[in-house]
């Protein structure tokens, strides 16, 4: 099998990845990492020396490919399957490309931030960083619910990378800052992609490690 993807299930940014390769319905041998393992760690890291989930590597092509929206771009590139993640017309692709930078670096990110600080030892806490990190999220939900009214995903009618990349950060936003009664269209959209079955099939899988979620 030409791919495989490097990952943890419980991971946001791998359920992003996921979520493409299950649109495409790419085959690639799933290859989940124990980072807490010495020896998974240390091989992980020779692939990739920043050490972050995920990476898709490609025996046939030689490529290693890291970070979930170069994975996906790559996957339309060159695994393309009948979803379209990046428009055709490059102006509708930069706007797709801005809402999926905005939903990673100011939804994705604030919430790993939030959950991460429980894992901390205790007193090493970041309180000032964590309520930073939910303003950004109160202010992100609220681009959203203004953004996706009248629509049924980011982009419209059709499902795209911004939906790969809005539907982790939501399911676990919803879990240490419900939304539902303050943000209802941007709920709405959340129970569509939890409906979608490539999303659906990700959360799935991910169950049975939902136990370790600090939230």
């Amino acid at each position: 099998m030409s791919l495989k993807l490097y990952y943890h299930p419980l991971s946001s940014f791998c359920m992003k990845a996921l979520i493409a390769l299950y649109e495409t319905g790419t085959p690639f041998e799933p290859q989940i990492v124990n980072l807490m393992d010495a020896r998974e760690r240390t091989d992980f890291i020779a692939l990739w020396p920043i050490g972050k989930f995920p990476v898709l590597r490609d025996e046939a092509k030689g490529r290693t490919v890291p970070e979930s929206s170069v994975i996906i771009e790559y996957l339309a590139r060159h695994y393309p399957g009948v979803t379209r993640f990046i428009p055709a017309d490059p102006d509708e692709a930069r706007e797709m490309r801005l809402r999926d930078r905005v939903l990673d670096l100011y939804l994705h990110m604030p919430m790993q931030k939030v959950v991460t600080d429980k894992l901390r030892p205790e007193g090493k806490n970041d309180p000032f960083g964590v309520e930073e990190a939910r303003e950004k999220i109160r202010t992100t939900l609220g681009i959203l619910e203004t953004d996706i009214a009248g629509k049924t995903w980011a982009m419209g009618d059709a499902f795209t990378m911004a939906d790969c990349a809005a539907a982790p950060p939501l399911f676990y936003v919803d879990k240490i800052m419900p939304f539902r009664e303050t943000h209802p269209l941007s709920a709405a959209y959340f129970d569509r992609l939890t409906a979608r079955p490539s999303f659906a099939r990700v959360l799935a899988e991910a169950e049975p490690y939902f136990k370790m979620f600090p939230g």
